[in-house]
């Protein structure tokens, strides 16, 4: 009997590409989903009813307590990355279900997040679109984030890359986060600065703390108003964790000079957001995890995942905590 494997949320249809999926025999049967669309539960549930294995691209398709008890056929289940906070783990130790990770290669949010700011200052992009549409000349009068303060909001791994990066362009380094203290900050060569300095004092405020009930609306109206009217944000963490509202408020009234954001409340993004129509705003679809590297290692761990699972001897569980 074959064995049944959904793929969810394949956006670049490269799923297929990425990995030897011939290792997991004649008997897999697979079907790979790849419109990006706002999933609702009873999607998944309609996608994934009669399959044994579903592969998931890590929080683009939440599996709630709702999901996994009405996919009665599903065996296993597989997240991109080592953790997926949007997997009920509990739910799925209840019915058997193994749940899996991939390895990553963890680093390109560094590179979007200063991207974002390259282009919120020197407008790269919007020059480029400019004179391919035969624009005569330049427009820009940029400014150099050299010298300016770069405030990091949690400095953990993303972070402290993120503070090697501004440093290496010059950048004078400050960082606040709930549980950072002085010393984390001289290790990676940042200076400890309270909340309230934080936003005061920063000309870029990049955003590298996961998404919990502690930093869910972290960033409020409150914050975004100790921004110097100068400054930007960027976002690559987790839209959530600053007040969707109280930003685009701060940006439509000039508060702060702008934004920078991967990541959105509602992904995809509604064709109707406001975000959309900010001239003040510099959008990228959620590119932080979407690498050629990261997807290297994602895909080949996937099929290394199914085929120790078929095999008995399944490997990279994530085990409920």
């Amino acid at each position: 009997m074959a064995v049944r494997i959904a793929i969810l949320d394949d956006y670049q249809n490269v799923a297929l590409k990425l990995a030897d999926w011939s290792k997991l025999g004649k008997d897999a049967e697979i079907k790979v989903y790849n419109d990006p669309v706002q999933r609702t539960s009873e999607d998944t549930i309609r996608d994934c009813k009669s399959f044994q294995v579903v592969s998931m691209m890590r929080e683009r398709t939440p599996f709630p307590r709702q999901v996994i008890e009405a996919l009665p056929d599903l065996k296993l289940l597989i997240t991109t990355g080592a953790r997926n906070a949007s997997i009920d783990m509990a739910a799925c130790a209840e019915r058997g279900i193994t749940v899996c990770g991939t390895t990553s290669y963890g680093n390109p949010t560094t590179g979007i997040a200063f991207g974002l700011m390259l282009e919120l200052t020197r407008r790269i992009g919007w020059e480029n679109a400019r004179m391919k549409a035969g624009e005569k000349w330049q427009l820009t009068l940029g400014m150099d984030i050299e010298g300016k303060t770069l405030g990091i909001l949690g400095l953990g791994k993303l972070g402290a890359r993120a503070a090697g990066v501004g440093k290496s362009f010059g950048m004078k380094v400050i960082a606040w986060s709930q549980n950072l203290t002085p010393e984390r900050c001289k290790e990676v060569g940042a200076e400890y600065v309270s909340k309230e300095d934080l936003f005061r004092n920063s000309d870029f405020l990049t955003i590298h703390v996961q998404l919990s009930q502690r930093t869910r609306a972290l960033v409020s109206a409150n914050e975004l108003g100790l921004m110097k009217p100068s400054a930007y944000i960027v976002n690559t963490s987790r839209g959530p964790i600053i007040d969707e509202k109280a930003l685009i408020d701060a940006l439509r009234n000039k508060k702060i000079a702008g934004a920078g954001l991967d990541v959105f409340d509602v992904e995809p993004l509604p064709t109707d957001h406001p975000f959309r129509k900010l001239d003040n705003v510099v959008m990228t679809p959620h590119l932080g995890y979407v690498s050629q590297q990261n997807y290297a290692g994602y895909f080949p761990d996937i099929v290394e995942n199914i085929r120790g699972w078929m095999d008995g001897k399944p490997v990279r569980v994530i085990s409920a905590k």
